[in-house]
Formats: C-alpha cells, sequence, structure tokens
C-alpha cells in the first residue's frame, strides 16, 4: 500500500489531481465552519441534538454538522442532488429532454448540465427559505434592531450562494481532481463527523451512567431533556456498534467487488492469409451496478416530505395534520423504513436500465462477430442479458436495501436513534471511497504500476 502511493506521488499527473481534490476539500470544510449573519448557532445546535433520530439529524449529518452550526454550506449538496433527480426522471418522461440526452452528443450533455445548475439554484433558494422559516419558527434569528425582510434576503441568498458553489466545487473536483466530486463532497462531510461521533459516544456513555434526576429535570427545558435522553448509550452498545460497522464494512466491500461474467466466444474468420478472431472473453455485470446513488436519491426523496414539514415548524410533538406528517416519515418509524427500501429498490432499477443496455450490447456483438454460446445474435442474446441484469440487479436492490435499513431496526431495537444515521453514512463512505480507489487503479494501470487494488 506505501508503495503504492509513492508510485503514484512520483506521477505528475495523478499527484497533481491529487493535490487538487485535496485543496478542494481544504475549501470545503473551511466554508463549513463560516457561520451565516444573524442567526443564534449556539442554541440551534442544541435543538438539532435533540433531533438526532430525525430528518434534520440526517441532513445534519450529510452536510458534515454545518446544517446544525448555520454555516455557509449548511444546504451541503442536496439541492444539486435533487436536482439532478428531477432532471434526470424527466430526461425519461420527457421526448425532447431524452433525445437531447441520447442524441445530441457533448453539446446535448452540456445543455442538460445547464438546466441541471438552474435548478439547483431554484433548489437552494427555496430549501434556503425553508431553513430560515424554520431558524425563525424557534426564535433563532437576531435582526440587531435591522429589518427583519433585509435579514430574512440576507440568510436565503447566503445558504443559496453556499449550495451553488459546492455545486461548482464537485464539478471542478470531476474535472481536475480524483474522483466524482459531488461523492466526494458528501464522503467529507460525513467523514469529518468521525470524531465528533466518538466524542457522542463517550458524553452518551456518561449521561447512561448518570440519569436525569427530578431536580435536574426541573432546571431543563424540554429540549434539552430529550437531547440528554436520545443521547444516553448503554455500555454494552459500544462493541456492538463497532462489530456491527466493521461487518458491514466487510459486507459492502465483498459484494461492490461482486460480478457475474457472461461467457462470450467470436467467431473465427479469415482476412488474406491470416486468420482473426476466435478469443474467449466475458460481459462483467457488477452486481451493485448504480453504486451509492440509489441510496443518495432514495434518502433524499423520502426526507422531503418531513424536511418540508419541519422548514414550516412542524414537529412529532404538534397536533393536526403538520404533527401527523412529521410523526410518518420519522427515521424510526416503520412507514420510513418501507417508503426508504422501496426508493432504494425502484432507483436501482433505475441506474441499472441507464447504465447497461441489454440491446446495445447485444448488436454490438453482432456487429463484431461476438456470441453468447447457446443464444443466438441479435434478440435472443438481448433477452438472456436483460434476464440476467434483471436477477443481478433484484440481489443488488436487495443488497443496499438490507444494509440501510438494518441499522434503523436495531437502533430502533436498542433506542439509540443515532445508528440510523451511522448506518446511511457507512454505506455511503464505503461506497465513495471504493468508487474513487477504482479510479486511481485505473490511472495506476494505464502507467504500467500495480495499483491499490492488488
Amino acid at each position: 500500500m506505501i508503495k503504492t502511493v509513492r508510485d503514484a506521488w512520483k506521477i505528475p499527473e495523478l499527484r497533481n489531481k491529487i493535490l487538487f481534490t485535496i485543496f478542494a476539500l481544504l475549501i470545503f470544510r473551511l466554508g463549513a465552519a463560516i457561520p451565516v449573519p444573524y442567526i443564534n448557532g449556539a442554541q440551534l445546535e442544541t435543538y438539532l441534538t435533540a433531533q438526532s433520530g430525525t430528518i434534520l439529524g440526517l441532513m445534519n449529518a450529510m452536510s458534515g454538522s454545518a446544517f446544525s452550526m448555520a454555516t455557509l454550506f449548511a444546504l451541503s449538496i442536496q439541492p444539486y442532488i435533487n436536482s439532478s433527480i428531477i432532471i434526470q426522471l424527466l430526461t425519461v418522461a420527457i421526448p425532447a429532454l431524452e433525445r437531447l440526452a441520447k442524441e445530441g452528443g457533448e453539446e446535448g450533455r452540456k445543455k442538460i448540465a445547464s438546466i441541471t445548475r438552474y435548478t439547483t439554484v431554484a433548489i437552494g433558494l427555496l430549501q434556503g427559505f425553508g431553513y430560515y422559516t424554520l431558524i425563525n419558527s424557534y426564535g433563532l434569528v437576531e435582526t440587531d434592531g435591522l429589518p427583519a425582510i433585509w435579514v430574512g434576503l440576507v440568510i436565503v441568498l447566503s445558504f443559496t450562494a453556499g449550495s451553488a458553489f459546492l455545486m461548482w466545487l464537485g464539478e471542478q473536483i470531476t474535472e481536475f481532481g480524483i474522483g466524482n466530486g459531488i461523492s466526494i463532497l458528501l464522503f467529507a462531510g460525513i467523514v469529518s463527523r468521525f470524531p465528533r461521533m466518538v466524542g457522542d459516544i463517550i458524553t452518551g456513555l456518561g449521561y447512561y451512567n448518570n440519569p436525569l434526576t427530578d431536580e435536574m429535570k426541573a432546571s431543563m427545558s424540554e429540549t434539552q431533556i430529550a437531547a440528554y435522553e436520545n443521547a444516553a448509550l448503554a455500555p454494552w452498545m459500544v462493541p456492538v456498534i463497532i462489530i456491527g460497522m466493521l461487518a458491514l464494512v466487510v459486507f459492502i466491500v465483498f459484494i461492490s467487488n461482486a460480478e457475474r461474467r457472461l461467457p462470450v466466444q467470436y467467431a473465427k474468420r479469415v482476412v488474406g492469409r491470416k486468420m482473426y478472431g476466435g478469443q474467449s472473453t466475458h460481459i462483467p455485470i457488477k452486481v451493485n451496478m448504480s453504486g451509492v446513488m440509489p441510496i443518495i436519491f432514495a434518502q433524499s426523496i423520502a426526507s422531503l416530505p418531513a424536511t418540508i414539514g419541519a422548514f414550516a415548524g412542524w414537529t412529532t410533538t404538534s397536533g393536526g395534520f403538520g404533527g401527523g406528517l412529521m410523526n410518518l416519515f420519522d427515521t424510526t418509524k416503520p412507514f420510513y423504513s418501507i417508503l426508504y427500501f422501496l426508493l432504494i429498490v425502484g432507483f436501482s432499477y433505475f441506474y441499472a436500465t441507464m447504465q447497461f443496455n441489454p440491446i446495445e450490447v447485444a448488436n454490438n456483438l453482432k456487429k463484431n462477430g461476438g456470441f453468447i454460446p447457446g443464444f443466438r445474435p441479435g434478440k435472443p442474446t438481448a433477452d438472456f442479458i436483460m434476464k440476467v441484469l434483471n436477477k443481478i440487479t433484484m440481489f443488488g436492490a436487495l443488497y443496499l436495501s438490507v444494509v440501510a435499513i438494518a441499522p434503523i431496526i436495531t437502533g430502533n431495537l436498542v433506542s439509540y436513534n443515532s445508528l440510523a444515521i451511522g448506518g446511511t453514512s457507512v454505506i455511503i463512505v464505503v461506497g465513495v471511497a471504493l468508487e474513487t480507489v477504482k479510479q486511481m487503479e485505473a490511472q495506476m494501470l494505464m502507467r504500467h504500476y500495480k495499483g491499490f487494488l492488488e
């Protein structure tokens, strides 16, 4: 491993890419520490600590705690992710966009990217306004004698500008750095919370050993009591959490590298005095072809109703429609788990069909004189590949769904809500790390070096 890193560092192009990625991540973490004016960050953090197992806690985890501190990057890359979901779904539903994506070439892709950017800014404005509404409803906005409309405008535009900048920064990482920029930023935000997670475990042990007395409860607010009780952690849970996370990492790595190989035989042909073809090869179909994107997209969609509700000032204790909605979409409730499960399965199939076209593969095989043993070229080959793809995708979708849902169920059983967030974070972190390592591996192989995976 050390020798491989040393060899990689000797390659000027790869070294520049690594340095650029590190520099971009430093900018990301710097922006995540710059507070937006007119907001009482200390009280906001206390409030969101009590919501550790809810949608707000999940949004905070994805942003690297920037959400709870009301910093410039509080919205993180969620507007861009939501925008990408909307545009990709519209690309399938609207023929004009579909033609632009498939037949427009590089120019078409640039136009779709431009539409996605504008949509990101619009969603950022809406989420920024919602975040401001949430903060203002709890009396955490300090106007300092200035007009309320001016204060609100500054806060909303600051959040939107931060989100737009992260979108641009992610695109720069993709172009000039290592890995997918948006995934890398999401990875950095989650990893930055790991030291804090360790601190929360230590604090939780202290809370468990020192439970609240009636006198202590009398001097605390309901929010502080809820935060104290949610953070309490029994000592026996610590080794269980560590072993469970390690087992989860091993399982994710194993499945991420698993693939089904379809044998392909090329027919022999004579050109002049030479014979060509006759080779045997295979078509690799990965079990988890779509990576972590179904998890990210499913989390964004499943959390959307509760996020809107939270921005409207609703809580699980609110009455009427608002309280019912927040209880229904609470991350610790069965409905959220079922919806999350189904969305992951759906997005897994959606991405699999977008990334792998059996008809196109079958036609390419036919043109090049290749065939799958036992199947005639053309439609029979395409049908066979589609059948295999559906089976593999179903297994991969179930794997992602179970791995994402298991920590939530475990957290409910042991009454520690932070596991729901921790499980999703581990999936994203491991998935992004593997994808980035594979890209670096490809860079190494191009230069005839042994890679990270050997």
